[in-house]
């Protein structure tokens, strides 16, 4: 059973100004460069609360929160709610409306088979969070997970309410619109949390983050005299139906550096795929990817020359990639160009992001990555449906980093939810 809460959400008043200013990436999200931008733009920029640039980065955080709060540039609801979030963007020049509601949700051990990860996590970013937690106590930002509502009675729910007056609306740097909308009613509230009981959950954004509250939940815990309705127990998520129109999954392309595409290589690759030389444009690459959907198929970019990639349909290479794969998934593209393109063909040994690899969402990037020499030959994938990552991870199966890019990322600094050790929900 999940158990999900209205949350009374801490959020910016009038009094910090206007809230373009104010919100901006996830935390993991902000490169040197765009946390300077953020600062300039105001100093009550959430990203002084999630990243700030200061030493003590944590400590830090805690004065601001308790600063803003007492100066009441952020203020706390009076009453729990839901609130309905959405996004409008534009792909392709194809516009897209995702649909979704934030709320506290109860955290579960992964082996509860309530909340399923689909990637790896690290012990670095989970240890500098759960710091953050243990200083701020409070989440800063949600968790994004999925779930299946094929009756879609939760869509149906959240399109109803986001026929009333929004209480925020606000477009970010990236052009896309958030607009939210707040549920009070107590009936309308038990109606969603009757609707998300029988559920699972499927982590999207924020495995680090989710991790980071179950070591903190544990820490609490462990002092002794909690009871189930501390909101420590809990984290406040974005909740996102599978069968919501919008959701969104981006290919995320690997650059190598220090890799050459030598003839040598052409001719090993041709061992396992159909090689054929393609158009180097944008166009030229993301034609091949789109009429090769869901047949292995890959695009090598290496400058001058383009080469289109498609796994034999042969028994012996469909043998040798079955044997020589990772066992933690079934055989998916990030899979095969992970285990047979790089470890095994390239012998890449492992690699270390901006070291030797780069992720990039967008194929004109990688193009201009490696043009411009950032990196030397780049492969270029297509996505991996919601629905896909969805049954791979609710079969206790990890995808490689990278593999998803859920688009676009919910914005931090629209809502914060307190966890001080006597808060109850």
């Amino acid at each position: 059973m999940v158990d999900i809460k209205p949350i009374k959400a801490i959020r910016y008043t009038q009094k910090a100004g206007d809230l373009a200013d104010l919100i901006t990436q996830p935390y993991d999200k902000i490169d040197a460069a765009m946390q300077k931008e953020y600062y300039r733009k105001s100093p009550f920029n959430y990203c002084r609360l999630i990243l700030p640039m200061e030493e003590n980065k944590y400590e830090t955080a805690k004065q601001r929160i308790e600063q803003w709060l007492k100066d009441g540039v952020l203020a706390k609801d009076g009453e729990p709610a839901f609130f309905v979030s959405r996004q409008e963007f534009t792909l392709d020049s194809k516009k897209f409306e995702r649909t979704g509601f934030i709320a506290a949700m109860r955290l579960y051990d992964y082996a509860e088979n309530m909340v399923y990860p689909h990637e790896g996590t690290y012990g670095a970013p989970k240890e500098d969070r759960l710091n953050m937690l243990r200083a701020v106590q409070k989440n800063l930002e949600s968790v994004f997970l999925i779930y299946s509502d094929p009756e879609k009675k939760t869509v149906a729910f959240l399109d109803e309410a986001a026929k009333t007056n929004p209480i925020i609306q606000v477009t970010d740097a990236l052009s896309v619109k958030h607009t939210v909308w707040q549920v009070i009613d107590p009936e309308k509230i038990r109606q969603l949390q009757n609707e998300l009981r029988s559920k699972t959950m499927v982590i999207t954004d924020g495995h680090h983050r989710y991790e980071s509250a179950l070591a903190y939940r544990n820490e609490m815990r462990s002092r002794g005299n909690w009871t189930e309705e501390l909101a420590f127990n809990f984290h406040m998520c974005y909740l996102v139906p599978i069968q919501e129109e919008g959701l969104t999954v981006l290919p995320t392309h690997r650059l190598l550096k220090g890799f050459k595409l030598t003839p040598q290589v052409l001719r090993d690759f041709a061992n396992f795929f159909d090689v054929s030389e393609i158009d180097t444009s944008v166009e030229g690459l993301e034609k091949f990817l789109r009429s090769h959907v869901n047949e292995h198929a890959f695009c090598v970019y290496a400058g001058s020359k383009a080469y289109g990639l498609t796994l034999k349909h042969d028994r012996s290479v469909y043998d040798f990639v079955a044997s020589h794969v990772s066992k933690e998934t079934k055989i998916f593209d990030v899979v095969i160009l992970r285990d047979i393109v790089f470890k095994h063909i390239l012998k890449t040994g492992k690699l270390k992001i901006d070291e030797n690899i780069l992720y990039v969402r967008g194929t004109k990037e990688a193009v201009d990555k490696v043009d411009n020499g950032e990196a030397n030959i780049a492969f270029l994938v297509n996505p991996i449906s919601a629905r896909t990552v969805a049954e791979i991870a609710q079969q206790h199966e990890l995808l490689p980093e990278k593999s998803t890019d859920f688009y676009p990322k919910m914005v931090s600094g629209l809502t914060m939810m307190d966890i001080s050790a006597s808060e109850k929900l």
